[in-house]
């Protein structure tokens, strides 16, 4: 694989991990943080936007993982992977701590 092909499944996992907080918070009817928020990424958006948010960041995170190639005989594409998963989940840990303060 070339070294692109890796960059594309570390971002794969950023983006994919980042579906999460936006879809369940959006589909329990909560507002939650967003880049569309006043101000971005603190302040709060509707529901609606964060399902939106949620579903763009799944259809890159797709895209990704097919310009990557992550496969299960590459252990190195599994590992990238995880790793921007794990940075964006620590990411998103300490950026959205003061959401509920």
């Amino acid at each position: 694989m070339k070294w692109y092909h890796y960059v594309a499944c570390f971002f794969a996992g950023a983006f994919l991990g980042n579906v999460v907080p936006h879809f369940v918070h959006g589909i329990s009817g909560d507002s939650f943080p967003s880049p569309f928020a006043n101000p971005p990424g603190r302040g709060l958006s509707s529901p609606t936007i964060n399902v939106l948010w949620a579903l763009a960041n799944l259809v890159v995170g797709y895209i990704l993982l097919r310009v990557g190639k992550l496969s299960q005989a590459n252990k190195w594409s599994l590992v990238v992977f995880f790793a921007g998963l794990m940075y964006i989940s620590i990411t998103l840990s300490s950026a959205f701590v003061e959401k509920m303060h």
